[in-house]
């Protein structure tokens, strides 16, 4: 076992938000997606934290502690993929959870589709369209049991971009830090008018032993059809969020 996976099952195991859920062969992926990415980071910009400690706890645990909440054989939509977190850190966690990455960028896209396909993952696949294209598709509105987004937007326009892709009965996961109680409080109205309610949110700490993170998940639960209104486009959006 390298120093990285040790380093790495050991923040796993230490933090409650992420206990149980690695193993030594996850792991060993998991390092392998971190060396690619740092590789081609160089230029590609697809990310500040370089180095081995930062990456470790900021992006693997960080986008690790949804997995819990992904029900089996999910399918599941990552909006604002970015380098792949959490999209590419579900699908090498969560071999059953089928994993559609979605960025605008398409040069971070097709980094996240030959990465996944560097790695063996044949549960990813992507698309650089924008969500509200997306949620407006009959082939994905409202057709993903899980939909997550991690440092994208503030939670009332994330709501708009994530809810109607939602199926009734499945779940939005928004990763966020510590302005969430303050963007639930201002997301309210849009939650109800585009078909979700609140469900859970969990806030907890993730640390490697000196640094700690401030985080929160908050689950919102979709109850009912989107109405056809919603999503609107992108600068409507921007302009006057719900």
């Amino acid at each position: 076992m390298s120093d990285f996976t040790s380093k790495l099952i050991k923040a796993f195991e230490e933090n409650e938000a992420t206990k149980g859920i690695i193993t030594e062969e996850k792991a060993s992926v998991l390092e392998a997606l971190s060396s690619h990415m740092l590789e081609v980071n160089e230029h590609l910009n697809l990310t500040a934290i370089k180095d081995e400690d930062g990456v470790i706890l900021k992006h693997l645990v960080d986008s690790s502690a949804c997995v819990p909440y992904i029900a089996k054989n999910a399918r599941l939509c990552d909006i604002g993929c970015g380098g792949g977190f959490p999209s590419l850190v579900i699908a090498i966690l969560r071999g059953d959870v089928s994993v559609l990455g979605v960025d605008s960028v398409a040069k971070k896209v097709k980094y996240v589709e030959n990465t996944a396909a560097l790695l063996g993952l044949d549960n990813v696949s992507v698309s650089s369209r924008r969500a509200e294209e997306l949620g407006r598709d009959k082939e994905f509105r409202q057709s993903f049991d899980v939909v997550t987004a991690r440092a994208v937007a503030r939670l009332n326009v994330l709501c708009e971009l994530c809810l109607p892709l939602v199926k009734v009965g499945g779940i939005f996961l928004s990763m966020k830090s510590q302005t969430a109680p303050e963007e639930i409080d201002e997301a309210r109205g849009a939650i109800e008018k585009l078909g979700g309610a609140l469900d859970t949110v969990s806030t907890y700490t993730l640390t490697d032993g000196g640094e700690v993170l401030e985080r929160t998940i908050i689950i919102i639960k979709k109850v009912k059809n989107t109405h056809e209104l919603y999503p609107r486009n992108n600068s409507q959006i921007s302009k006057k969020p719900l």
